[in-house]
């Protein structure tokens, strides 16, 4: 899977980041929710469409301010 999108919270510490993944292999999408880094837990939906993980993505995000978009 290729990372289509990512967004960070801008919270640096470990206990505090939050990350989000749109991925995709060219037919299937999914979106991966990420708390605490690169070592954290997460979570990873299959979606039908990259609209639906797009809406996906956007809830996960919770409208917070101080995301970031991460460019790959």
């Amino acid at each position: 899977m290729i990372v289509e999108e990512h967004w960070w919270n801008g919270d640096a510490t470990a206990r505090g980041r939050r990350d989000v993944y749109i991925r995709t292999d060219g037919q299937r999408w999914e979106v991966q929710a990420q708390i605490g880094g690169e070592h954290g837990r997460s979570e990873v939906l299959e979606c039908s469409s990259r609209s639906s993980a797009a809406i996906l993505a956007d809830a996960w995000r919770g409208g917070g301010k101080g995301w970031r978009e991460l460019r790959h």
